[in-house]
């Protein structure tokens, strides 16, 4: 579920003023149990501190405006290795990488795929698999693209720096 836009407005503006991104602002779940998930991203990633921050300053604007009439919890994250693609303009700032789309129930092929992403052509969704096929996908029936993460890469990394 979706905040209200003018409360997404505020909390975009407020992470903006921290130097950062707010990807996405979303309420999970119902009732008291409800979770209220921020999102952000930054040039270089998100520390905690910065999750700390927002956190802080989010919880002013949201005791003010009161938007939701229940308990929720507030939980403030960056985006993580595998993220999720959720704007348009992700698809081109990711392109070269691999991921992985679900798509909708509704969709009756290729449920599930893997490759790496070509980018959005107009209204498809192009993914180049393993045999070096593209393959394009109606970009309205993606239920949910992914980053997939290189943990080779990440290892090797790791050797390098110690």
């Amino acid at each position: 579920m979706k905040l209200e836009t003018a409360i997404q407005e505020q909390l975009a503006a407020m992470v903006a003023s921290e130097g950062l991104e707010l990807v996405v602002a979303e309420l999970v779940g119902s009732g008291p149990g409800a979770i209220l998930r921020l999102v952000i991203d930054g040039p270089d990633g998100v520390s905690l501190d910065d999750c700390s921050t927002v956190s802080r300053q989010a919880s002013v604007i949201l005791d003010v405006e009161d938007p939701i009439t229940h308990a929720y919890t507030l939980e403030v994250s960056s985006p993580g290795l595998d993220r999720k693609l959720y704007k348009r303009d992700d698809y081109d700032r990711f392109a070269g990488r691999p991921i992985t789309v679900r798509m909708r129930p509704s969709y009756r092929s290729h449920r599930v795929v893997s490759g790496e992403l070509v980018g959005l052509q107009g209204a498809s969704l192009s993914l180049r698999l393993d045999s070096g096929e593209v393959l394009q996908l109606p970009f309205d029936e993606v239920f949910e693209a992914r980053l997939q993460v290189d943990w080779d890469a990440i290892m090797k990394e790791g050797k390098t720096r110690s």
